[in-house]
């Protein structure tokens, strides 16, 4: 007899094996086991992954919002700091479309359906996960309580957030542009260059919008010109795409990691996890 399959094993497997891959792979700028940030090391982003995909792999029954808050607050237990507010606030309304929809047809139904009590949720995760580069928004403030829904306040937040701008554009990056860019049916010796290769390409095209808020409009745009220099040059076959991707990831870690390309990375583990959610892959082997 066919053992029956368990979606809630699946989805929680899935996205703690996107977000470990997503941190595992040594991408330019970014925190992996060779390359730690003064406050924060690989292993806070594997423990936030152990004790967050449970909870958003009970999203359908939480509700977006609330596994929002639920997955930051775990978290804050866990490791004390912010590693994760982006990942989670993407993965949250991937994991709530239901098991039988693809989520290129069903995250539209999620999206419309999203609250003002979402948002009540949502505000006070970001609270308490007290993200970098949050500054002041003259409407919907997560400050205060909020008047409209998740999407609605997402919205409002789409010119200086490429994430917010996800729940508005029914996560065209992520499900439209960053899946498909995923190579072949299996995971090989090649994963980790995927996932870099994506990373770049992600910054390439899309300046990443923590490095804005954080540096400036200016510095965004430049840290995608010198990702697109990466890809022009031929990484990683050619030496001079290899020296270009060394300095680019120097030039990401000067200024004490103000540069961190975080809002890419957290798109690169939201590509991953509906990759891996759809099934295009088999959940690798991880520890």
């Amino acid at each position: 007899m066919t053992p029956q399959f368990d979606w809630q094993s699946h989805l929680r497997g899935a996205i703690r094996a996107a977000c470990v891959l997503e941190a595992t792979a040594r991408k330019p700028g970014n925190v992996h086991p060779g390359a730690a940030f003064e406050d924060v090391r690989y292993e806070d982003f594997v423990r936030s992954a152990d004790v967050t995909a449970p909870v958003l792999a009970e999203t359908p029954r939480l509700g977006v919002g609330r596994a929002i808050r639920e997955a930051v607050s775990v978290t804050q237990r866990a490791v004390g700091r912010n590693t994760n507010l982006g990942i989670i606030l993407l993965i949250a309304p991937l994991a709530a479309v239901p098991e039988e929809v693809a989520l290129v047809e069903g995250i539209k139904s999620v999206l419309d359906g999203l609250t003002v009590e979402d948002a009540q949720f949502c505000f006070e995760a970001i609270r308490m996960a007290h993200p970098g580069g949050l500054g002041d928004a003259g409407e919907q403030d997560v400050r205060e309580a909020p008047t409209v829904t998740l999407r609605e306040a997402m919205r409002l937040a789409t010119d200086r957030d490429r994430i917010a701008e996800q729940y508005v554009n029914g996560f065209r990056e992520v499900l439209s542009l960053g899946v498909p860019f995923l190579p072949g049916q299996s995971w090989g010796e090649d994963w980790e260059q995927a996932v870099i290769r994506l990373h770049l390409q992600l910054m390439a095209d899309f300046p990443d919008t923590l490095i804005a808020r954080k540096c400036g409009a200016d510095v965004a745009m430049e840290s995608a010109e010198r990702a697109k220099r990466v890809i022009d040059a031929g990484w990683p076959e050619s030496e001079s795409g290899r020296n270009e991707i060394e300095q680019l990831d120097q030039w990401l870690r000067a200024d004490e990691h103000r540069r961190n390309p975080g809002t890419t990375a957290d798109l690169v583990a939201a590509i991953l996890f509906a990759a891996l959610r759809d099934r295009r892959f088999p959940l690798p082997p991880l520890e």
